[in-house]
């Protein structure tokens, strides 16, 4: 099938097939007799997987070591587990920063008039000028 077919059955755009191609997340394409790349149900499958762990959060470094543990019949699932884990870990972490930047945010909008007055908190703070 043709890029478009594969990155659509994938939930991909053929622009991010490309992308895991040039970075090396999949093996280069076969090529048809006129240049165009060629997957087969094979290659849509990773394209799935990579979709997958990128919708869980996964970054490319550990797709890929994701992708060597699924290529390893001999994986031991605590590697897996481990990567999982330890992106778990990262998700929270990131919560607990997005949850702080929006009380902060909530703040700082309670404490704006948002009246005709230039004097704002929000400003003041993005500016630094509030203590």
């Amino acid at each position: 099938m043709n890029i478009g077919e594969a990155a659509a059955a994938a939930g991909l755009s053929p622009r991010m097939v490309r992308h895991y191609e040039k970075i090396g997340l999949t093996p280069k394409a076969l090529r048809t007799d006129s240049q165009y790349r060629d997957y087969s149900t094979n290659d849509v499958h990773r394209l799935r997987f990579i979709a997958r762990a990128r919708d869980l959060g996964f970054p490319i470094d550990e797709i890929g070591e994701l992708l060597a543990l699924w290529s390893d019949q001999t994986r031991a699932s605590a590697d897996v587990k481990a990567l999982a884990t330890a992106r778990i870990a990262d998700l929270r972490n990131r919560e607990r920063a997005l949850h702080a930047m929006r009380r902060s945010l909530e703040h700082l909008v309670a404490t704006c008039s948002g009246d005709d007055r230039p004097d704002c908190p929000i400003i003041e703070e993005l500016a630094g000028n509030v203590g």
